[in-house]
Parts: C-alpha cells; sequence; structure tokens
C-alpha cells in the first residue's frame, strides 16, 4: 500500500539511460557507448599511459572551453563515459602530435559530431601510423577556405606566396597543417601581415625539418640495432619541436629587449 512501485520510482528519479539517445545522436564518437559511469579519476587512469601530464585541471579547462561535455550527478561530481575518453584521446593527441590549436580541434570536433561518422578513428585523429592524411571526414566539405573558416583572399595570398602544401591541380590540400597555416594566417592579416612577409619564415621552418631530418637520420644510424622504440619521425617530430620552442623564446626575448630598451 505505502510501497512505491518501479513505475513511479522511474519517473520521480529519470534513469541515466534517458539522456542516452540524445548525446550519442549530437556528439562523436557515435559507434562508442555514451553512458557516464567513470569518475574524473577513473579518466585520468585511463589516459595517463599516453598522455602523462594530463590533469584534473586539464580536464576541467576542456570542459570549459567546451570540447568536452561530462554529465553530473545529482551532487555534482563530473562522470564520463567511454565516448568522453575518446574524445579527450582525439583533443590530447591533436594537441601533441600536430601542435593544433584548441579552435581548431573544437572545429574538427564539431563537423565530426555533425556528419556522424563513426569509421573516423578516434584514437588517430590526423594521421595514419603511415603518416598518411587520416582527417578525410572533413576534407571534402569544399575549399579549404571553407574548412578552415577564413576568407578566400586569405587563401589566395597563402598560395601566391606558396605558403601552403598544394595538390596536382594546383589547389591547396585541405590536412591539419594547412587548416592551422590558414587560420593563424588570417588573424596575422588583421594586423597587416600578409603572405609575402610570411616567406622567409616558410623558409627558416623548411631548413629547421631538414635540420630534424638529418638529426633523426644520423641518431638511427649511430644506434642501429637498438631496440628501435623510437622512429625516424618521432625523433624528427621531437627535434622539431625543440627548434619551434627555441625559435618562440627568441621572439618573446627580442621583444622583451626591445620594450626595455626603445629607440
Amino acid at each position: 500500500m505505502g510501497s512505491t512501485s518501479p513505475e513511479s520510482h522511474s519517473a520521480s528519479a529519470p534513469s541515466p539511460h534517458q539522456p542516452q539517445s540524445l548525446r550519442v545522436l549530437s556528439t562523436w564518437p557515435h559507434d562508442v557507448s555514451h553512458r557516464a559511469t567513470m569518475r574524473i579519476s577513473d579518466v585520468l587512469a585511463s589516459l595517463r599511459s599516453e598522455f602523462p601530464t594530463v590533469s584534473h585541471s586539464k580536464l576541467r579547462f576542456l570542459e570549459v572551453q567546451g570540447l568536452i561535455s561530462p554529465e553530473r550527478t545529482a551532487s555534482g561530481y563530473r562522470q564520463y563515459s567511454l565516448a568522453d575518453i575518446e574524445r579527450l584521446r582525439f583533443i590530447l593527441s591533436a594537441q601533441r602530435d600536430h601542435y593544433l590549436p584548441l579552435k581548431v580541434i573544437k572545429d574538427q570536433l564539431n563537423e565530426l559530431d555533425t556528419l556522424g561518422l563513426a569509421a573516423h578513428s578516434p584514437s588517430h585523429p590526423c594521421a595514419d601510423r603511415d603518416g598518411h592524411e587520416a582527417h578525410a571526414s572533413v576534407t571534402h566539405l569544399g575549399s579549404l577556405a571553407r574548412i578552415a573558416g577564413v576568407s578566400q583572399s586569405v587563401i589566395d595570398d597563402l598560395v601566391e606566396a606558396q605558403l601552403l602544401d598544394i595538390n596536382a591541380d594546383g589547389s591547396p590540400k585541405t590536412h591539419d597543417h594547412n587548416r592551422v597555416i590558414a587560420h593563424v594566417a588570417s588573424e596575422l592579416s588583421d594586423y597587416g601581415i600578409e603572405g609575402r612577409h610570411l616567406r622567409p619564415m616558410r623558409h627558416a621552418a623548411q631548413r629547421q625539418a631538414a635540420l630534424a631530418q638529418q638529426v633523426a637520420a644520423s641518431r638511427r644510424a649511430y644506434r642501429r640495432g637498438s631496440d628501435g622504440s623510437q622512429t625516424l619521425k618521432d625523433q624528427a617530430n621531437q627535434v622539431g619541436h625543440l627548434l619551434a620552442q627555441l625559435h618562440s623564446a627568441w621572439i618573446g626575448a627580442e621583444i622583451s629587449a626591445t620594450n626595455q630598451n626603445p629607440k
């Protein structure tokens, strides 16, 4: 008499499965469970073998930026799903391996959310093991200008200045590196910086990339017969990343020195 039937209980306390279909339809990946059952500590334990520096604050920052949307319990605790973990792998891999800014990553995720491409590999958002572009999920949408969210005039300027990778038909490729170049160049154009101003930087980057490849190749030859745990490409990327950090530090130092000693 005073007992509560299963039906009345489910009406007063919504089942955690009720929002499930909405999340599956609206967020990528669509072929992975969206049932939120894991705490933030579980997520960190799952990711840290691949991303040792990931932290509570990092996950909260990505949430604030709108890249992930964990569910909340009645008491306010975050709960994550397997789909959330794969989404985090996508984000962290894009940052670590391809130095993509969060805005570009967010745009890619929005496209995946819209397209619902379950066939897209969540663990390798940008390239496959042979280095071939695997981000085919957005390349068919149109021109690089549309994909990067910039004006066609920016793309035309970059093509004329030979700052983009070009297809055989003369059109710019739509891989991640070109998208980042187009996006950053568009922001720089607001300061009056055009493609012709950036050509020396492209030439310097080509020389740095050649140095990184040379260093990696010489190390590989010297250490022939070792366990080969780090591939030639991995070593070249690591050297390239260090050179980029050095370049950034020099720019910062020069700007600071100029501000301290104005002419």
